[in-house]
């Protein structure tokens, strides 16, 4: 019978704080889990260990340089930039990721964050549990402009599956969607696709679906807000470094945009000298889009056939 190989989990507690099961994955090693690891103890955890899961924890250069038996980092979601790939490339080591997904979730906390917006339904409630309807001299009331979505303009900027998905929702409300996309093959024919420039200055919604890379870098910056109407507002579900957060807080301070609503920052967790914490008409949530336990689940059970392809010789989802 072949040995099982050694798999350590480097943080697996953001995946799995305890409604999900590790169990399927002794199948195929013997399993060391840690809920999570800093850096000064990566190398200790995992120098003899065969094969890694990670979600945050950064693998690099350095890190590989101690660890001679490992050969796979499974990384715990969709983007890898955590770790060295060429590095593991040059050693051999295999690094495979999730793709696909927290599709379906990080597309429906869009549109939470979109109507969060439009109908403002905590603002009310909170508003109704203090009494102020029971002192209403009317049979309704409310605080705030209500927006209907319908003839609306959403642009979506980047046109992979999760911006696919988004565009699909957005037609369900009959709104109008715009797209930027460079890949043709992305392009489904019902929406229109304009340049940058155009994208910001025509949407009344604008979403993040693009991957960081050193073109989209602050593609959200002093110059692009300038474009765009004062009754837009901005969705980032994507990643922080998509946005300049200061020039950010500078328009949202003069009330350049109406408002802006993200699931990511530049540094996560948030550090008290974010520009964001406490801005005007901003909207954050701690990273949650992709946490439905669904999503979560599907999470495992990809990791699970990665492993599984990995150590039958033929693997899948490799990023390197």
């Amino acid at each position: 019978m072949k040995a099982m190989i050694k798999l350590t989990i480097l943080d697996g507690f953001a995946a799995n704080p305890g409604d999900l099961s590790w169990e399927p994955f002794k199948k195929f090693a013997e399993l060391t889990i840690y809920d999570r690891t800093p850096p000064e103890l990566t190398v200790e955890r995992i120098a003899d260990s065969d094969a890694i899961f990670l979600n945050k924890v950064a693998i690099t250069e350095e890190i590989l340089k101690d660890c001679p038996k490992l050969k796979y980092i499974g990384v715990l979601a969709t983007g890898y930039n955590v770790v060295d790939l060429e590095a593991a490339k040059k050693r051999g080591i295999i690094v495979t990721n999730i793709p696909s997904y927290s599709t379906d979730s990080v597309a429906q906390h869009v549109f939470s964050l979109i109507l969060n917006f439009t109908n403002q339904v905590e603002q009310h409630s909170i508003s109704v549990q203090n009494g102020d309807w029971i002192n209403s001299k009317d049979f309704c009331y409310w605080l705030s402009p209500l927006t209907e979505l319908k003839g609306k303009t959403l642009g979506i900027f980047g046109f992979g599956s999760i911006g696919q998905k988004v565009a699909k929702i957005a037609h369900a409300f009959d709104m109008n969607v715009l797209i930027n996309v460079h890949s043709k093959k992305s392009f489904t024919g019902n929406e229109k696709s304009v340049s940058v420039e155009e994208l910001f200055a025509q949407s009344d919604f604008l979403t993040l679906h693009a991957p960081m890379t050193a073109e989209t870098k602050e593609i959200v910056n002093e110059k692009t807000l300038s474009l765009m109407k004062k009754t837009a507002f901005i969705i980032n579900t994507a990643r922080g470094g998509l946005v300049n957060e200061s020039d950010l807080k500078k328009a949202l301070d003069e009330q350049k945009i109406a408002g802006y609503a993200s699931d990511v920052l530049l540094k996560e967790p948030m550090t008290k000298d974010c520009s964001l914490f406490k801005a005007k008409n901003c909207v954050l949530t701690p990273h949650i889009a992709w946490a439905p336990r669904e999503a979560r689940q599907r999470l495992f059970n990809i990791a699970l056939e990665n492993l599984e392809a990995f150590i039958s010789g033929k693997p899948i989802n490799v990023v390197n």
